[in-house]
């Protein structure tokens, strides 16, 4: 895997936590003009996916490789607590709490201010898109994520 310096659009790390802003738009919104429960998954997702960036890893690289390799999903456990409205201002944080050879747990809060709305826990596998199985992270990206 080869890393390169890639800037993340936004967001920044506190204390070990990464911090991405988002904006809840009308399209976020179902028909009772609150956040519609799984565009909370497309929030968590953008700020995982701009944590990686944030570390200089450009997944792209992954995806172009002859073996092609990439995090999925494996569980989700996901915490409604209060809704987002058009309008809101969110901030998602993205928190490493266990890293294995080929998986990752991360915590996510998504905020509104210093409120918590829905909590999210995730472990996501690095895995070989060829072969559909799990592999061991690469090293200089297993260095970059202990490192916060």
């Amino acid at each position: 895997m080869i890393i390169k310096p890639v800037a993340s659009i936004s967001g920044e790390l506190q204390d070990g936590v990464f911090l991405f802003p988002v904006r809840v738009y009308y399209e976020d919104t179902d028909a009772g003009g609150i956040v519609y429960y799984a565009n909370y998954l497309k929030f968590a997702e953008r700020t995982r996916t701009e944590f990686i960036r944030s570390l200089g890893v450009r997944q792209q690289d992954g995806l172009e490789s002859e073996d092609k390799f990439a995090f999925v999903v494996r569980h989700c456990d996901i915490d409604y607590q209060v809704p987002a409205v058009l309008d809101d201002e969110l901030v998602v944080s993205c928190r490493v709490t266990s890293i294995g050879g080929a998986s990752v747990e991360i915590h996510q809060d998504i905020m509104r201010g210093d409120q918590i709305l829905v909590s999210v826990d995730v472990k996501a596998v690095y895995v070989s898109l060829r072969t559909k199985r799990p592999t061991r992270i690469p090293k200089d990206m297993l260095a970059k994520i202990q490192a916060i």
